[in-house]
């Protein structure tokens, strides 16, 4: 197990009833919930990140999952929002299929081992079996939290 691991969420930054219509909606929706979170980062330069991010292609990687990402100057830690929308988001992901977990990954723009590292770990942690249910499943922030603390391999 890498020393990477995904203790950059914290409580506030899980979003258990996120409420987006679009793709552009979610991003806008994040990078505000991202500002509130982080006072000295502005929404609009986070949302403008993310779209240039998506203009490459699609952060929908499939199966119901996303991971917009992006490095922002400034910025002194990973921030990691966890937003899970029950009814889904049409993103444009790579299988055409509706979001429903959407991990926003902020790195500070000099971090690009780390960022990668934790992108990574993201990923393989979304794609470990039950993970997607038991967080779908999930009664509450804290209950997505400690599904993501287990399946990162932390007590």
């Amino acid at each position: 197990m890498f020393s990477h691991s995904l203790d950059f969420v914290c409580s506030k930054c899980i979003l258990p009833d996120f409420q987006a219509e679009s793709k552009e909606n979610a991003l806008h929706l994040l990078a505000e919930h991202a500002a509130h979170i982080h006072s000295s980062i502005d929404h609009s330069e986070i949302f403008e990140i993310l779209r240039e991010r998506e203009n490459l292609g699609s952060t929908g990687i499939g199966n119901g999952l996303a991971i917009p990402h992006g490095k922002l100057n400034g910025l002194d830690r990973m921030l990691i929002i966890v937003a899970r929308s029950r009814k889904g988001v049409p993103f444009n992901a790579v299988d055409n299929r509706d979001v429903h977990i959407i991990f926003l990954l902020i790195a500070p723009g000099d971090a690009a081992t780390t960022y990668l590292k934790v992108l990574a770990r993201v990923s393989r942690l979304l794609k470990r079996p039950g993970v997607y249910e038991a967080i779908m499943e999930a009664e509450s922030a804290e209950a997505i939290a400690h599904i993501i603390e287990e399946a990162d391999g932390r007590p």
